[in-house]
This record gives C-alpha cells, sequence and structure tokens, in this order.
C-alpha cells in the first residue's frame, strides 16, 4: 500500500464483517446512503427505537460540517484539511465543501475502515487545481498520520484539524485527550480544530447508545460537555463557542432545534 491507496492484489472487502453492526455504515444509513448492510439497518433501526431523533441528529451534523467548512475556508482563509475518521462519503464532504470555495483547497482524509477504503476512489476526486488524499491509518496513531499526512500538507502553513463525531470511539478519556493534544501540538499558529461528538445530556440517547454497544460493535463513549469543551483547552474558540451543533452559526432566518451532538471551532494562537 502507498499513501493508503489500495494496490491490485488487496481486496478491502475481504476485511469487511457483516455479523457485526459498524457505525460508519449505521450513519450511513440514517444520513440516507446505501453503504450498509443488514445487521446495520437492523442496528439503526434499534437505536432509534430509543432515540427517534437520531437521523435529525445525524443530518444536523452533516449541516455543521457544510458550515463549518464553509467558514474556515471562505471566512478564515484556511487551505489545508486534514479530517480523521471520514467516514462513508455521502454529500457535501470536506473536498467538495472546501474546493467549492477555493478550488486549491488541499484535503487528507484518514479512516482505517476496509468500506471506507473500498469506497477511498470515489472521496479521491479533486478538482484539477486541488489534492484530494485518503490515508489508511488508525486514531489511536498520531504521530504516523501525522507523518504521512505531511507528504501532502505543509504543516508549515496552518491546517484545519476535523475529528467528526470520532473521539467517542477512544474509550479512555485521558487517551481520547491525549491524542487531540498531539494531533494539535503539530499544527502551526493559525490553524483550526473543527470537531463534534454526541454528548451523554440525554437518557433515551444513553439507553440508545447502551443497547448498540451490547451488540459488540465498536462502543461510543458518550461524554459530558465539560469533557467535550476539554478538547478545546488552549485554543481560541469562535464564537458561539462550543455548543449544540445546530446552534452553531446556523443559516439566516432558520430556528434550528439543539440536538445533543456538541461541537465548535477554535483557532491555534
Amino acid at each position: 500500500m502507498t499513501d493508503g491507496r489500495t494496490t491490485p492484489d488487496q481486496d478491502p472487502l475481504s476485511k469487511i464483517d457483516t455479523s457485526v453492526p459498524h457505525s460508519a455504515r449505521i450513519w450511513n444509513y440514517w444520513m440516507g446512503g446505501k453503504d450498509n448492510y443488514e445487521v446495520d439497518r437492523a442496528a439503526g433501526d434499534a437505536y432509534r427505537e430509543h432515540a427517534p431523533t437520531i437521523e435529525t441528529m445525524a443530518r444536523a451534523s452533516r449541516q455543521y460540517l457544510i458550515r463549518a467548512v464553509t467558514h474556515v475556508t471562505g471566512e478564515l482563509g484556511i487551505r489545508q484539511f486534514l479530517d480523521i475518521g471520514t467516514g462513508l462519503p455521502t454529500y457535501d464532504n470536506t473536498h467538495q465543501v472546501a474546493q467549492r470555495i477555493a478550488p486549491e483547497a488541499r484535503v487528507v482524509y484518514v479512516d482505517n475502515d476496509p468500506l471506507v477504503l473500498r469506497h477511498a476512489q470515489a472521496l479521491l476526486t479533486s478538482s484539477p487545481e486541488g489534492v484530494t488524499e485518503y490515508l489508511d491509518a488508525d486514531l489511536h496513531e498520531p504521530g504516523v498520520i501525522i507523518e504521512r499526512a505531511a507528504k501532502i500538507l505543509d504543516f508549515d502553513r496552518p491546517v484545519a484539524l476535523m475529528l467528526m463525531g470520532i473521539l467517542g470511539h477512544v474509550q479512555d478519556y485521558e487517551e481520547a485527550k491525549s491524542i487531540v493534544r498531539r494531533l494539535q501540538a503539530a499544527l502551526p499558529s493559525g490553524s483550526c480544530f473543527v470537531h463534534y461528538d454526541s454528548t451523554d445530556t440525554d437518557r433515551a440517547l444513553k439507553e440508545a447508545q447502551q443497547g448498540y454497544d451490547d451488540t459488540g460493535a465498536v462502543p461510543y463513549v458518550l461524554r459530558s460537555p465539560e469533557q467535550v469543551a476539554a478538547y478545546y483547552e488552549g485554543l481560541e474558540v469562535l464564537e458561539p463557542g462550543i455548543v449544540s451543533c445546530p446552534l452553531w452559526r446556523p443559516e439566516p432566518g432558520t430556528e434550528p432545534e439543539p440536538t445533543d451532538i456538541y461541537g465548535g471551532v477554535a483557532r491555534k494562537p
């Protein structure tokens, strides 16, 4: 494998376990995608029985990504993105949003899921002026991610680090904070941190998540808004702060309903 691309003798689909639900595939199902299996749809339906608003939350998280990337690209002038925990492509992925504004934008996606790897070619479509690359790497190895991303991105210039709904998969909170710190430390001044994660503020969501974790899938830890806010320590958090994602710079004229997904955008001094 070179720079995360598959070679002819590799078959990433052979590593996919279709007997256990997978969060990226369930998220794809909730978003209206087709890259999922019956086990994922069953788990997604069971989750929704406990937390009926989960599909609204999934779509709200994508709208937040669109607004955040639009702001970071258009208002802050960032032209490089490191999107870790990419998930399956749906609509308005990071590179599409960024390159609509700045065709020269360079985007590196990082994931280690074989189905995402199978769809890497779809992610790698780029504007002629820009770059879109995919790395097969693990969030638990931030040093490896930075080393490989540095072959594509210029870490002497600002980079937007994106961790969208992925840190809950790091079971140990101290390890999650350490990963965030190590990734942020590699960024130059003027870079941005763009993030969201689901929180533990709703009992129904906690029950739904416990039911999902009990299936044997990779668990996702719902953390408090205060724990989420700790990921931003030492950064300059932009207005309106770390909030429920629908409330982060909503489109004018809209009246968004808050959800239990919290996030924000911050700059590194």
